[in-house]
């Protein structure tokens, strides 16, 4: 264990309780809101908790499902830590099989075959997966329901992928490479119970996007408004397809700088001005973002490879940077955050 690894374990225990008792406020919180949403004849878009009696929350509907997720990762791991029956309950009121037709029945709208496509999507996959791979009594109750949407969504990806014939690389909800590294958990247990397709799917697409990438113009990053980097989260996705030895050629070849800490924009934790809008708020996202692409790379490199140290000081630099924003930022941070601070704590 990396002297990160360790400093991560520390600061989760510290904020655990914080993060918990962020999500359980925001999922519940209808307004403000932003609502995408398909106008197909001139109808009056109906009230959020209408529209998604399950994830009609914190400000938008993959950003709820992102705190529901926060939710049962901390219920599931680090139970101590939080208040796990005030969780349990508000997990019971929204896991509803009737909620979550609902939200199946708006998603089966032709006019929303691309609605939340890939990030939202995934998103849906990423908290079944924790859910259905959780040998808890609530937990099998919740899962029928979530597996009948993340039916819906899988079908979406297997018909989108094999058309798709180039890759999105933005910074933002469209990326590709984060759509589909967070679906692999997903399409990996499936593999499991006999529907190995999903899996092959992704594994094909990620190559034929990334598998030829070189020397990334990783000094670009970042946009204005990116809560993702597009260099580090196609990383990230290669260290889920490639065994370890060919990881390592391959990001030698996409980054070829690392071990010197290069490109310095990578490297460098982005600046948040002091009062954010809503979208210059994305930033502390990112910056947690790459903390989490840090260390996941940083693992997937041979032991003794001398990119490790500067991969880990990375992650460390970047998590610091924007942590405190976890409770001082305002909605449009508190809104979404949590989610990117557990992914860069573990």
């Amino acid at each position: 264990m990396t002297g990160w690894d360790d400093e991560r374990t520390r600061l989760l225990r510290d904020l655990a309780g914080g993060l918990a008792r962020t999500a359980l406020t925001t999922v519940v919180r209808e307004y403000p809101h932003c609502e995408f949403h398909w106008h197909i004849e001139g109808k009056p878009i109906p009230a959020p908790r209408e529209l998604h009696p399950c994830f009609y929350g914190s400000c938008d509907w993959h950003s709820c499902v992102e705190m529901f997720l926060v939710l049962v990762r901390l219920l599931r791991r680090h139970a101590g830590l939080v208040p796990a029956e005030e969780i349990r309950r508000t997990l019971d009121e929204h896991l509803t099989p009737s909620a979550l037709a609902a939200e199946l029945a708006y998603f089966a709208a032709g006019e929303h075959r691309t609605t939340q496509r890939p990030y939202g999507w995934s998103a849906l996959l990423d908290l079944t997966f924790e859910v259905v791979t959780w040998d808890d009594p609530d937990a099998a109750r919740w899962s029928a329901p979530l597996r009948e949407l993340s039916a819906l969504f899988v079908a979406r990806y297997l018909d989108w992928l094999p058309r798709a014939a180039y890759p999105i690389r933005s910074g933002v909800h469209d990326n590709g490479a984060f759509g589909l590294s967070r679906a692999l958990p997903y399409a990996g247990y499936l593999a499991e119970h006999g529907d190995p397709g999903p899996r092959q799917v992704i594994g094909e697409t990620a190559r034929r996007w990334y598998g030829s990438d070189r020397d990334y113009p990783g000094a670009w990053e970042p946009s204005g408004a990116d809560f993702l980097s597009p260099a580090l989260a196609e990383a990230e996705l290669m260290t889920r397809l490639l065994p370890p030895a060919e990881f390592s050629g391959w990001l030698r070849g996409f980054l070829p700088g690392l071990a010197d800490r290069a490109p310095v924009a990578l490297f460098t934790p982005v600046t948040v001005p002091e009062a954010p809008d809503g979208l210059i708020a994305h930033l502390h996202g990112l910056n947690l973002h790459r903390a989490w692409c840090w260390h996941r790379l940083a693992g997937a490199l041979p032991e003794g490879d001398g990119r490790i140290p500067a991969l880990l000081d990375a992650a460390r630099t970047h998590a610091h940077a924007s942590l405190p924003q976890l409770t001082d930022g305002g909605y449009e941070v508190e809104h979404f955050l949590a989610y990117y601070a557990l992914l860069a704590l573990g």
